[in-house]
């Protein structure tokens, strides 16, 4: 037995070192070849060399540098293509995708023309088909051949512009969007011209030829006038010039062209008429004016209801005043008391309905008069009749407001493209005309009245100065 187990000391001692995750294999192994020992198998545990472990850092570092670099080429490429996105935002293709646009479009779905359109903030809405594709560097490109096109669609670009703004704000956002003009080798913005269609007579006529007129024609249809046979005259504007101002004359025409330096073709866009000026303004109009039309008849029947009140109020004092001389007739005359007691009582009575009469006007600050008193009756009875049919005064001001704003408004643009608006047509009837009218008129005697208050008030202030400051002087002089 000894014997046997010395063999097996011998046969462990020629066997290679086990780690700890083989040591449960070894003593299966021991159980089946059939030795019996009672003694524990030494175990040594692998461990890594300094060599190994080296080897391992240097390939970790290796794969976070080609990691690091894939990552950077990324960034790199991220940030050429947003600085070029950021150069010139209109590049992005598309395909045939058509925005819906809610204002009339002046090309009448011309892709190769440009849009002018409104919007319901007053500002005009350019919109331009850009002819440079967006890998292009320079317009020189264009012309010189170079470049290939793959074929797809460029997206035209908005722009968003006050009609106060002039000519040359406009056009340094077109400076903005396109590539830069290569001259001499050196890269600069290119210029930017605006062109308007005129008159035969404006750039033939002379002003000594008979039959001549110096004044100039509008008509304000915009796209929606007749298509000229003849090729019509241009003119080119300044950048000083207001964009309102420039839509407004080039409104005798159908378009206005706007040439680029550098790129030999001319970007023509349609001019919106009168009616696409005014389209978003004219729409809230009718809005405005079919809550009106709903608002003044539940207006005119509550001012009905407390005028009737008031009267019939009125009435009842005239009764009471009636039935009081008839009292005081029957008492001094059909009974046994006579005038001797219903003399001071008379007197009393009167007097005390005249005193009561002061402190209400006193309490209520108004003029002394029947009509100050039935303006306070009807104007507690109108407003308990709002408040019951849920008509909100400050509702019904400010939509009167702004009707008569846009109104105004309407009637500038018009004024502008030399035109007759028919505001019956937007109003939708002589009735609410007449209350926009009837409003605008009371607003302008309440503001009369109130400047003419606060005038009378300062030449009081001014009065009782001087009278001060003559009183001053007086003493000064007498001390």
């Amino acid at each position: 037995m000894l014997a046997s187990c010395t063999g097996a000391r011998a046969v462990f001692r020629a066997l290679p070192l086990v780690s700890g995750g083989q040591r449960q294999r070894s003593l299966q192994l021991l159980r089946h070849s059939g030795y019996q020992c009672r003694f524990q198998l030494p175990v040594r545990h692998f461990t890594v060399s300094r060599g190994v472990r080296e080897d391992e850092a240097t390939e970790k570092a290796k794969r976070l540098h080609e990691k690091s670099d894939e990552l950077e080429h990324h960034d790199t490429e991220r940030h050429t293509l947003q600085k070029r996105a950021d150069d010139r935002p209109w590049h992005r293709l598309s395909g045939s995708k058509q925005y819906k646009e809610t204002s009339p479009d002046p090309s009448r779905g011309d892709d190769s023309k440009g849009r002018l359109l409104t919007t319901p903030t007053r500002l005009l809405k350019l919109i331009l088909p850009m002819p440079f594709h967006p890998e292009q560097d320079t317009i020189n490109e264009v012309e010189e051949g170079t470049h290939k096109d793959n074929g797809k669609r460029i997206e035209p670009l908005a722009l968003l512009v006050h009609p106060q703004q002039p000519l040359s704000y406009l056009e340094r956002l077109i400076q903005a969007e396109i590539p830069p003009l290569q001259v001499n080798g050196r890269e600069r913005l290119p210029d930017i011209i605006f062109r308007a269609e005129a008159d035969h007579e404006e750039t033939t006529g002379r002003s000594g030829d008979p039959g001549k007129s110096n004044v100039a024609s509008y008509s304000g249809l915009g796209r929606e006038g007749p298509t000229k046979d003849k090729e019509a005259n241009w003119v080119r504007w300044s950048g000083s010039t207001e964009v309102g101002d420039f839509i407004r004359d080039a409104a005798r025409g159908r378009e206005f062209a706007i040439n680029i330096e550098g790129f030999s073709k001319e970007l023509r866009v349609a001019v919106p008429s009168f009616k696409d000026r005014t389209h978003y303004m004219r729409l809230q109009l009718r809005r405005m004016s079919r809550s009106i039309d709903q608002m003044a008849k539940i207006k005119s029947e509550c001012d009905l209801l407390a005028h009737k009140g008031a009267h019939r109020l009125a009435q009842g004092g005239f009764a009471a005043l009636a039935g009081w001389w008839g009292i005081v007739y029957y008492v001094t005359f059909h009974t046994d008391f006579g005038w001797d007691l219903v003399e001071p009582i008379t007197y009393l009575a009167g007097l005390a309905t005249i005193m009561g009469g002061y402190l209400w006007f006193l309490f209520i600050s108004r003029d002394l008069s029947y009509k100050a008193a039935m303006n306070v009756t009807v104007s507690r009875r109108q407003h308990a009749l709002y408040q019951e049919r849920g008509f909100d005064p400050q509702k019904w001001e400010h939509l009167v407001h702004e009707a008569n704003a846009l109104r105004r408004e309407i009637k500038a643009v018009a004024t502008e493209y030399d035109v007759d608006w028919d505001e019956m047509k937007d109003l939708g009837g002589q009735s609410v005309k007449k209350i926009l009218e009837k409003e605008k008129n009371g607003k302008k005697k309440k503001e009369d009245i109130d400047e003419e208050a606060d005038e009378e008030a300062d030449e009081g202030v001014q009065m009782e100065k001087k009278g001060k400051e003559e009183q001053h002087s007086d003493s000064h002089k007498k001390g």
